[in-house]
């Protein structure tokens, strides 16, 4: 994908990933430390997590498409760099929500007593260990789309504007 309706693609499907992390790390945080919202949402959260698994790669192809058609200077390499080491934060991302998904869907059925403690010990300890990694996936997500967006915009408009108004009522 390189231009949508004459401007570069990248710059449109952007946006799509800087909503869609931080939207997906928040709610596969709220799933994972509060299962009763992950049961009210469904599907949502696997689903949402695998709609930003897959607009990374395609921002991130459309970025190098607009790469190869500037000039290029360091701050466009910086971003080009940071923007790459996404796609595993998303992966992180989608693979956590599906377990929390998976997990408090589970339920012990007609197991006999002891089967159903030993399943939710079990399940427990996933849980847990799910909710401690989605926490930290999460801020890791948050942080790398926020440095990757900050060295964007500072690679897109360095030089690019005057830091005095230019228009004619002084503004």
């Amino acid at each position: 994908m390189s231009l949508v309706n004459g401007l570069p693609a990248h710059v449109l499907l952007v946006h799509f990933v800087v909503v869609l992390v931080p939207l997906s790390a928040l709610t596969l945080v709220v799933g994972a430390l509060w299962p009763k919202a992950t049961r009210r949402l469904g599907l949502v959260l696997p689903v949402l997590a695998f709609v930003t698994l897959v607009s990374v790669p395609l921002t991130t192809q459309a970025g190098e498409w607009l790469e190869r058609h500037v000039e290029s200077d360091a701050l466009v390499r910086r971003h080009t760099e940071l923007g790459d080491g996404l796609l595993p934060w998303a992966a992180g991302l989608f693979v956590l929500a599906a377990v929390v998904w998976w997990t408090t869907r589970r339920t012990p059925g007609t197991q006999t007593a002891s089967a159903a403690a030993a399943v939710t010990r079990g399940g427990g300890v996933v849980r847990i260990a799910a909710a401690v990694l989605s926490v930290v996936v999460a801020a890791g997500a948050v942080v790398d789309v926020y440095r990757i967006g900050d060295s964007g915009a500072k690679a897109a408009w360095h030089d690019a504007y005057s830091k005095t108004a230019s228009g004619s009522h002084g503004d």
